[in-house]
């Protein structure tokens, strides 16, 4: 017989024994189908977002030009269309190097209004990422020519939202700042960064820009909001690059010293496109690989356990087969094929749940990069189901069959009757059960160090009260409103008809939300009276622009002296609230109101007049900084975020503001309705979704183990019940006997927490950058998860216990 003959001889005879044994069968692949589908979702991640090449032309030799001055308060400095043109002229090392910046703009076609996140960039931009129009033709360097006709590239996302998918969308007119813009080409689906965007525009199309153009000639620092990427030369290597950006930096410091002050730390460097993209999702997902490898490692010990269990029964059968001739690699090829049919079929299994996690696990993924659209189950994901699969097969496969007799004389006298085991066979037994104890505690201490830092997370005040706020975003159309008289009309209208309209008790706009619009860069400012070194040394603050009734819309409560008034106008003296953080810093035990501010220099004075609380507006996890807000009738800084607090339903109050806007411009679009509520739980969604998927593993972990530890305890015990029943029959009580068996497995427990204990302080390491408020090696979260797997480990022992003591020692007698 050859060696295919013989495989499937196996194959046949191991799907017989697998069918006669069902109960084991299908507790064995489920348990399988568990690790194998934990490990194939995660890896179907892994493999898109950090396996897989970009999906662009040579992406290798693609990079991000990044640019610092620490000196002067930027870690990151954006670049300068000035900037752009000379690293474009000067750089030798790079084939070609574009630039993009993100506005929102109006966009007027038929039907209404639509505001539209546009990517503005270098007529080159997709040529140099090797991304082709799916319908139409890209720009040309004829659209960056200032003043030439505007045109528009549609993303995919949009196209098919938008216009479903129409290619004779191309070639269409709509109008957007004043002008007509054309239709030349639909982008296909592609990873968008630094953000996606719905339309994409030349430089000189977005009238800002085209702006700074003229001047930055004169002015070098002209529209510095830009930024830049570019394509290394074929011969060029990253660290030649890094050498040549560094010089022209250097050349710019010194050419340009009145824009590059020599204290300012002014640098460049070029970094690889593909580890910016995939920087912020490597952590956490070799967390969550890790995690799932466990939970394979601890499947395969319980099935290794279950099918040592079985080999008990099958001495006899095995023995059997020696005597006939027989030898140990031919045995050990059966029980292995076995364990493969196994763990195929678990694997298949794996792969219809991996299919159910992978939606859950991309949502969480795409807060940390755009690398989402390659995340799909092919070939890739298939061929490592099946490696893992048949790996996970071998290894709990080999395990009990290389412990199995092949003792004729013994095996048949045990064969007949069960009542002894190699003491070796038991051993391995329990040190499998004392793995998957050390593994699970180690994953659920993981997921109890979430849970915490998450639950600490929800009890943070914010500073704001999210009840029965409704925010919307309104901004204007630049080409329409194009000054402070036109925009302040604009936004006055519809706060009159908001304040005055049914179920609105406050209503306000604002240049930002909390967790949602940055504050920008702090600025630094000086007080009436204090005496500075240098203005190096000025305190610093973060400014927002917001209309009277901001604080009470959002439940912010008012300190000292008053809030923000409708006399706070143009026409009023200049002034400003200040929050509690500020205040403190800066007046300490001294009243701040009627203090004055100045922000250029003694120029101009701002009075304070207010003290609000603190609001935290970065994150929920980072302290309030010091924050100031201008009264936007003065400044004519609105920004677009309409805030109103009802007392009616959601969707009542957000068809309120939608008549409100539109009965003011019937043009002007106001979108992304939310509530503060939605905002603040937004905001908690990646640590919620972390201890969520941490905590499933862990649960899936601790399930597994109590199972194994059942089935450990449940053999011992039907091997032990001659010896229970003679106990019994010469006086043990029923309890002693029950807590025999219970001490058997919570021995087995107890080694496996000390175990797994250096395994969590591990972990719990790996994990610190995530957790709030939390140590790594939580006193409290360690106490709990240890009663955890001591009550569980208890319970689990139960049903064998009680087993045990309801022995008849008549009848264990006379088997034995």
């Amino acid at each position: 017989m050859n060696a295919f003959e013989g495989l499937v001889q196996d194959i046949r005879f191991g799907l017989r024994t697998l069918r006669g044994n069902p109960g084991f069968t299908v507790l064995a692949i489920v348990t399988l189908a568990l690790g194998i589908g934990a490990n194939t979702a995660i890896f179907s991640v892994i493999n898109g977002v950090l396996l897989r090449p970009l999906p662009y032309r040579d992406p290798d030799q693609l990079v991000l030009l990044q640019q610092r001055a620490p000196g002067a308060g930027f870690d990151a400095l954006p670049f300068s269309i000035k900037e752009v043109v000379d690293y474009r002229d000067e750089l030798q090392t790079f084939e070609s190097v574009v630039e993009y910046h993100s506005m929102s703009f109006t966009l007027l076609s038929h039907g209404e209004p639509d505001r539209v996140l546009t990517g503005v960039v270098s007529h080159d931009f997709f040529e140099m990422l090797g991304v082709p129009p799916l319908h139409g033709r890209s720009f040309t360097a004829e659209d960056e020519v200032l003043d030439a006709d505007a045109v528009l590239m549609l993303s995919h996302e949009y196209w098919q939202q938008r216009f479903g998918g129409d290619p004779g969308i191309v070639g269409e007119v709509f109008e957007m700042n004043d002008r007509p813009h054309t239709v030349v080409g639909v982008l296909p689906p592609f990873p968008q960064y630094p953000r996606d965007n719905d339309v994409y525009m030349p430089t000189v199309a977005c009238p800002f820009r085209a702006d700074g153009e003229r001047v930055m000639h004169e002015n070098r620092s002209a529209f510095r909001a830009l930024s830049a990427f570019g394509r290394l030369a074929p011969d060029a290597s990253l660290d030649r690059a890094t050498a040549d950006v560094a010089t022209v930096a250097a050349r710019f410091q010194s050419s340009y010293p009145e824009t590059y002050d020599e204290g300012s730390g002014f640098a460049a460097q070029p970094v690889a496109l593909f580890e910016e993209l995939t920087a912020g999702a490597r952590p956490m997902l070799l967390v969550l690989l890790g995690t799932s490898g466990l939970v394979l490692l601890i499947a395969c010990a319980n099935v290794a356990n279950l099918t040592l269990s079985r080999m008990m029964r099958r001495e006899r059968e095995l023995a059997v087969r020696t005597a006939m001739g027989a030898g140990r690699g031919r045995l050990l090829a059966q029980l292995v094929t076995e364990s493969t049919l196994l763990a195929l079929a678990g694997g298949v299994l794996g792969l219809l749940l991996a299919g159910q996690g992978i939606e859950v696990l991309t949502r969480f993924v795409a807060s940390f990069t755009p690398r989402v659209q390659q995340i799909a189950v092919d070939g890739w994901v298939l061929a490592f189901t099946l490696g893992v699969s048949v790996l996970t097969g071998i290894f709990f496969g080999s395990v009990p069959a290389l412990s199995s007799r092949t003792d004729l004389v013994t095996s048949l006298k045990d064969g007949g009757n069960q009542s002894t085991s190699s003491g070796y066979r038991q051993r391995l037994r329990g040190a499998l059960i004392v793995g998957q104890v050390a593994v699970s505690f180690t994953l659920l201490i993981g997921a109890g160090l979430m849970l915490s830092s998450f639950y600490k997370l929800s009890r943070v005040d914010v500073g704001f009260d999210a009840e029965s706020v409704v925010t919307a975003e309104m901004f204007p159309n630049w080409s329409k409103y194009t000054d402070d008289v036109s925009r302040r009309r604009l936004f006055t209208g519809v706060l009159e008809r908001l304040e005055s309209g049914p179920g609105v008790s406050a209503a306000a706009i604002a240049t930002g939300l909390p967790l949602v619009a940055d504050f920008g860069r702090p600025q630094p400012f000086e007080i009436e009276g204090a005496t500075y070194e240098s203005p190096a040394l000025r305190p610093q603050v973060r400014v927002r622009n917001v209309t009277p009734g901001y604080f009470r819309a959002i439940g912010v409560p008012l300190l000292a002296g008053r809030e923000l008034a409708a006399t706070d106008d143009e026409d009023g003296l200049p002034v400003a609230v200040i929050n509690r953080t500020l205040a403190e810093a800066n007046w300490r035990e001294d009243n701040p109101v009627g203090k004055r501010l100045s922000f250029d220099g003694g120029q101009s004075w701002v009075e304070v007049v207010g003290v609000i609380g603190d609001v935290r507006q970065q994150a929920i996890d980072r302290d309030p900084e010091g924050e100031i807000y201008f009264p936007a009738l003065q400044s004519g800084n609105f920004g677009g975020y309409v805030v109103v607090r009802g007392n009616a339903a959601p969707a009542a109050v957000a068809a309120a503001v939608r008549d409100a806007v539109h009965g003011v411009d019937p043009e002007q679009p106001v979108e992304n309705f939310r509530t503060l509520g939605e905002i603040r739980s937004g905001a908690l969604a990646t640590p919620r979704l972390t201890a969520i998927l941490l905590g499933l593993f862990g649960g899936i972990a601790l399930a597994i183990t109590l199972v194994g530890i059942t089935g450990v305890i449940a053999t011992s015990v039907s091997q032990r019940l001659p010896e229970f029943g003679i106990r019994m029959a010469i006086g043990a009580r029923a309890s002693e006997v029950m807590a025999m068996v219970l001490r058997q497995g919570l021995m087995l427990v107890a080694a496996g927490l000390a175990i797994g204990v250096a395994g969590a302080l591990l972990l719990g390491r790996a994990l610190s950058g995530m957790l709030y408020e939390t140590a790594p090696a939580d006193p409290v979260t360690f106490v709990v998860v240890g009663l955890l797997f001591a009550i569980a480990g208890v319970l689990a022992c139960l049903t064998p216990a009680r087993r045990a003591t309801a022995v008849d020692p008549i009848v264990a007698l006379r088997n034995e």
